[in-house]
């Protein structure tokens, strides 16, 4: 749990409720260290109201379902998606779901149930959950609908890692950037999300993939899923390399850091029409600065928000990349630790070092 921006988190114990009208309750088998969980105990975030409990990235088994819940049954397998839609909003009835601005999708930005409850307690003080879940704990709540049913065969210590981080980057390939073969993109910053937004590429069929990292083993890993090309910025200059592989610039390059500099970057190395997409997510206040030719020629600047994806939809469409070979989840965990050895996943987190840790649970 985080009680203070920029403090380490605690363990405590947490009282959840049986599930209201809507929602189920699960039982969490595996959740993802993400770099927003991250975030927060770094320093300030705008993704949550403290204190709450940390964790979005998560899979287990429903445990109980509310009144009102059709379509998930108690023992069934589930990924937790990434929020949840009204299906009634502008964003909503236009295609664009994954924008919704309902109040309940905002409540739920703020570990909120979507009717502004806080429902999960400890001592029965009233406790948020990140991104209305909280899946660093062994029991979670959730509305029925950000759940997605998966096979009972499949492991939910990868599978944990589709509700964030590879929905995310492989959606900003395939859904954000729409990318085709024709195209050649660069990915600047190779962990969890980076290397899902390489595999997204691969799987686009885009004909050159420029990995960007300082950790050799994060770009050996990254041409394994698919780079076609690796550059560490402590090695090289990272424009001209591209240059020498893509004289006229890219197409499409995504930074996938949180870093304002490296956005700047991006946007240096598309051609005239190209796209620069920012997925990581900067610390709140931040300024990306560039020049003005550097906008010139018709370059695009563009944000990808959850991989421009709707769990319900999406999620299955990964899964069955999963099942089919084309999307590996295996190669992404370096590490599956319990609960009480989640500092050492978000000190890993911190140094780079890894692609994802993944917090299991008995």
């Amino acid at each position: 749990m985080a009680r203070e921006f920029g403090s380490p988190a605690k363990i405590e114990t947490i009282e959840v409720p049986e599930p209201a009208y809507g929602e189920v309750r699960i039982k969490i088998a595996a959740s993802g260290v993400c770099g927003s969980d991250g975030h927060i105990l770094r320093g300030a975030s705008t993704a949550v109201r403290l204190p709450t409990v940390l964790g979005h990235e998560g899979a287990g088994v429903i445990e109980s379902v509310g009144a009102g819940v059709d379509g998930v049954a108690v023992g069934d397998h589930v990924v937790i998606g990434l929020g949840i839609w009204c299906g009634d909003c502008y964003y909503c009835t236009s295609g664009q779901a994954w924008l919704c601005d309902s109040k309940a999708r905002l409540n739920s930005h703020y570990g909120l149930r979507p009717d502004g409850s806080t429902r999960v307690t400890s001592g029965g003080e009233p406790i948020h959950t990140m991104l209305g879940v909280g899946t660093l704990a062994d029991y979670a709540l959730a509305p029925a609908r950000q759940v997605v049913v998966v096979d009972r065969d499949l492991p939910l210590d990868e599978l944990c890692l589709i509700g964030c981080g590879v929905t995310t980057g492989v959606g900003a390939a395939l859904y954000s950037a729409k990318l085709t073969p024709a195209d050649a993109v660069a990915v600047i910053g190779c962990g969890g999300v980076g290397l899902s937004v390489v595999q997204g590429a691969r799987i686009a069929g885009a004909r050159t993939v420029i990995a960007v990292d300082r950790v050799p083993r994060k770009l050996e890993l990254a041409k394994s899923l698919g780079a076609t090309h690796a550059i560490n910025p402590a090695e090289s200059d990272v424009r001209s390399a591209v240059l020498d592989i893509e004289p006229r610039g890219l197409d499409y390059a995504f930074e996938v850091v949180g870093n304002p500099t490296l956005v700047t970057l991006a946007l240096t190395l598309v051609r005239s029409g190209g796209t620069a997409v920012v997925v990581g997510i900067s610390p709140p206040g931040s300024e990306i600065t560039f020049k003005h030719e550097w906008l010139m020629g018709e370059r695009r600047l563009m944000t990808s928000q959850g991989g421009s994806v709707v769990p319900a939809l999406g999620i299955p469409r990964l899964v069955e990349l999963v099942t089919s070979g084309r999307l590996r989840l295996s190669d992404l965990v370096d590490r599956r630790l319990p609960l009480d050895r989640v500092d050492e996943a978000f000190a890993a987190l911190a140094s780079g070092e890894v692609a994802r840790s993944v917090i299991t649970f008995a």
